[in-house]
């Protein structure tokens, strides 16, 4: 075999002309403590503040705290795998976790790595878990309603696209329903969402995601899955991700709701990671800073101006309460960054009166903006006439005798009451809910008896879109009701309604 000189001398030119020096060039450090989720490590002197770093074996870590002869890491994986002495990496870049379409119908961890036996996350995209908010001059007020199917929550306390609306209240007085019934009522709306669950047991995790697999809603959902058995710094860095995963979205011009269920065990792991890590402590030994752990996180949630795409992202943080003390540390905080709460009162709960939201101190600080044309005008003093009505109530029980007036009050407040009781997993289309709340507001539940309520408006709603499906349908097209200026009332509306309660009558005569 013969070899040609020219052939070999063009190789060789090739080679030298594509050759590229690649040094790895890496800082590496020494482990010199590891434990609870922390290690200290001796010299990584150019790690940067949020850096990846690397640990043998695999488990990554993030540079947390910066000191003169230290660098503090919290680990997110298994600490017990790492030794002291064991090499430590710097990889320059920041944590980021897979975003796109394809983590939508996932169930992740905190990092993003699936959990749910699919296999891997198929996208070439990633977003940094830490970004900076939107500035003012990006955004644009609040206008878009976010509907959540819930009538005492879409006629009292709006929630608009790009809103951050607190559900606050003690354990086991329904917070998650309320989100989880949100979530479900964004199908068929393009809604993407994303649910954080942060320290929340296992096994309640595993119903939440099998009620949203029965419901249709993992079809456009994330879980992010940060439970009570994940270590603190996962837990921390959970809500983040699940951001990061919806401002994807964001900049795409579409809209995202995120649920964080709940900010309280957030702030608890944040509190373990700075005692850990020797951080002075403060009020009720949180570190300074936890308040701008939640400010970060819920600014990034916004409506961007048209310029920009015009996408969402509504957040909807959950915090928990003891003995319904909401002057405690966490939850000031969180109510001061948020646009509103929602105030769900054990008694109330207990007393089968769900969603158990307190009319007095829940508030949405969008209000009508965040309503349509025909809520805004049905709905308007609802809110200020059940927080009366509880007044009254408390008056009443005193056993004094009441006047007529005060009395008819009194009937219509416990129909209104009635008329707002909802179960879980049954969110409303909101012109059902325009329709009960009216028939409700101008008084045409004050005859009935108290138990009759719930069966009127479900025969209410069928006899509206069964018989009068031409009226039903304006409403629809227009999303508002013609109110007559003396009387207050839609002459249409009320002439079906006349209609219904006499078959009503004649149903319940029947027997």
């Amino acid at each position: 075999m013969r070899f040609k000189a020219d052939e070999i001398a063009s190789v060789i030119q090739t080679e030298i002309e594509t050759y590229e020096s690649q040094i790895d060039v890496r800082e590496v450090g020494r482990v010199l403590e590891v434990g609870d989720g922390i290690a200290r490590v001796y010299g990584l002197s150019g790690v940067m503040a949020g850096e990846m770093v690397e640990f043998p074996g695999g488990v990554a870590g993030t540079a947390f705290n910066l000191e003169e002869n230290s660098v503090g890491i919290i680990i997110l994986g298994d600490y017990l795998k790492i030794n002291e002495g064991d090499e430590v990496r710097s990889t320059g870049q920041l944590l980021s976790v897979p975003v796109g379409d394809a983590v939508i119908g996932r169930v992740v961890d905190g990092l993003g790595n699936p959990i749910d036996g699919k296999g891997p996350i198929v996208t070439s995209e990633r977003r940094p878990v830490e970004t900076i908010a939107p500035g003012v001059s990006e955004r644009q007020p609040v206008r878009e309603p976010l509907q959540t199917g819930i009538k005492a929550i879409d006629a009292m306390t709006p929630i608009g696209r790009g809103q951050r609306e607190l559900i606050i209240g003690d354990r086991k007085t329904g917070k998650t329903a309320i989100a989880l019934d949100a979530i479900i009522n964004q199908k068929n709306t393009g809604v993407k969402c994303f649910y954080v669950a942060v320290g929340q047991q296992d096994a309640k995790i595993a119903g939440v995601i099998e009620a949203l697999r029965k419901h249709g809603a993992m079809d456009y959902t994330t879980v992010i899955v940060a439970g009570a058995s994940a270590p603190a710094p996962v837990q921390y860095v959970a809500p983040y991700a699940g951001t990061a995963m919806a401002e994807y979205f964001l900049w795409k011009g579409e809209h995202a709701l995120v649920v964080y269920d709940d900010l309280s065990k957030q702030a608890q792991a944040y509190r373990q990671l700075s005692l850990l890590m020797r951080r002075p402590p403060g009020r009720e030994a949180y570190p300074g800073d936890v308040f701008y752990c939640h400010s970060r996180l819920l600014e990034r949630a916004c409506k961007l101006s048209d310029k920009l795409g015009g996408g969402s992202i509504t957040s909807l943080p959950i915090i928990e309460t003891l003995e319904g003390e909401v002057s405690a540390y966490i939850p000031t905080n969180v109510i001061s960054i948020t646009d509103g709460q929602i105030y769900l009162q054990p008694d109330l709960f207990f007393a089968g009166q769900r969603p158990a939201m307190n009319v007095g101190i829940s508030v949405s600080r969008v209000g009508g903006a965040a309503q349509i044309k025909a809520m805004k005008k049905v709905a308007g003093g609802l809110r200020l006439d059940l927080a009366a009505f509880r007044e009254l109530e408390a008056f009443a029980q005193l056993g004094t005798d009441l006047d007529a007036a005060t009395q008819a009050k009194l009937d219509r407040g416990y129909r209104m009451q009635e008329l707002l009781k909802q179960g879980q997993y049954a969110p409303m289309d909101v012109i059902d809910e325009v329709l009960s709340i009216y028939a409700g507001t101008r008084g045409h539940l004050d005859k009935l008896a108290r138990t009759d309520v719930a069966a009127w408006e479900k025969g209410f709603l069928t006899f509206m879109r069964d018989q009068k499906p031409e009226i039903r349908k304006k409403i629809v097209d227009t999303q508002d009701v013609e109110l007559d200026k003396t009387t207050n009332r839609n002459p249409e509306l009320e002439a079906a309604i006349a209609e219904y309660q006499a078959q009503f009558a004649a149903l319940k005569a029947k027997g």
